[in-house]
């Protein structure tokens, strides 16, 4: 009796698991209109910073760039 208890606890937690995931899935479709590569912004500013004698600078990692963006891919 104990076993069929969690036998069926495991299966109710399973199948739960698989509507809610199916749930989420199809509430989040793919966004044609959605670029993969936004445009980058010119929102970061470049700072030094000193310490121990040395000095270290720090801005934007990401550059913007000319190339158009992605929409889609094979994958996506």
């Amino acid at each position: 009796m104990r076993s069929f208890v969690l036998k069926a606890g495991a299966t109710l937690v399973a199948v739960g698991a698989t509507v809610a995931s199916s749930l989420y899935v199809t509430a989040h479709l793919k966004n044609p209109a959605a670029p993969l590569r936004p445009a980058v912004l010119n929102a970061g500013r470049a700072g030094t910073v000193s310490l121990l004698g040395g000095s270290v600078s720090v801005g934007p990692s990401v550059q913007p760039g000319d190339a158009q963006p992605v929409t889609s891919t094979y994958a996506s």
